[in-house]
């Protein structure tokens, strides 16, 4: 499966423009993003890219830079071996997890050690919301509960939740490339309770949830949060992230009319996880 490089250049540099563009990028496609000196790199399946979507979210876009960008074909391979040598790094989650890959040496000991060959699939536990679910997953009470992680990516965090005590998961994310990705990992880390499933919301049925990690996008979320309301048992929890701390007003406000109640979030550079719970 062969890949497209998107190379983009945003004048004056913004990280919070970045951050936006690849929430947009994401939104039609884009699978992993990597931040350069001039803004960022953006992968996208070949069979997937879309030039003229591509210039639509350009024109679109609200924030005061300016955009401009090349594009390059690369084989899926050596994509993998430039993220491994150059941008995937082990990482130390509240002192107690370490996520790495199988290449990696001298990783710090840690409670929980998670190993990760990412491929293209996002959950390296690097962008803030992954840290950030990670770390609510630390905090949590998860021994004997049945666990849904959606949007799954690599399975980094059904992972660690089942590592936690969590008794029964299921792992769902719409991309074949993180479904394949999130088997793999599984094996791994010899893991052997994690149902995977490929789709959206639309795959979770009737099973109900004591605990909901959903990490993906501000629109998918709100979309998709009355399936994750009726999935999710009473007195269970929701978290989500994949927005900005300015973003919580309006999911909030769909919590609520969904009879969730919020509880508190976590911020890192903007980014958010948001607790919900239902009473």
């Amino acid at each position: 499966m062969d890949y497209i490089e998107l190379n983009v250049a945003v004048t004056p540099l913004s990280e919070t423009a970045t951050d936006v563009l690849a929430g947009m990028l994401a939104d039609i496609g884009y699978e992993s993003f990597v931040p350069n000196q001039s803004g960022m790199s953006a992968y996208i399946d070949e069979t997937l890219f879309d030039e003229v979507r591509l210039k639509e979210i350009i024109s679109d876009f609200f924030l005061p830079v300016d955009i401009s960008y090349s594009v390059s074909k690369i084989k899926s391979e050596d994509w993998n071996e430039e993220w491994e040598k150059n941008y995937f790094q082990p990482i130390v989650v509240g002192k107690e997890c370490v996520i790495h890959s199988t290449f990696h040496k001298n990783v710090p000991k840690c409670e929980y050690d998670i190993t990760i060959d990412p491929k293209m699939a996002f959950g390296t536990g690097h962008h803030e919301t992954t840290g950030l679910m990670l770390q609510y997953i630390l905090d949590a009470d998860l021994y004997g509960k049945c666990v849904l992680d959606m949007g799954c990516g690599t399975a980094v965090l059904a992972i660690l939740a089942s590592m936690r005590g969590a008794s029964q998961l299921t792992a769902v994310d719409i991309d074949s490339w993180a479904y394949d990705n999130a088997l793999e990992n599984l094996a791994l880390n010899k893991i052997s309770n994690v149902d995977v499933r490929i789709g959206g919301a639309e795959v979770l049925g009737d099973c109900l949830y004591d605990v909901i990690f959903a990490n993906i996008n501000r629109n998918i979320l709100l979309e998709d949060m009355p399936v994750y309301a009726s999935v999710l048992k009473q007195n269970g929890v929701l978290y989500m992230s994949g927005f900005y701390k300015e973003d919580i007003p309006v999911i909030e406000a769909k919590a609520v009319s969904l009879g969730l109640e919020y509880v508190s979030y976590k911020m890192r550079n903007n980014w958010v996880a948001v607790r919900f719970s239902k009473k």
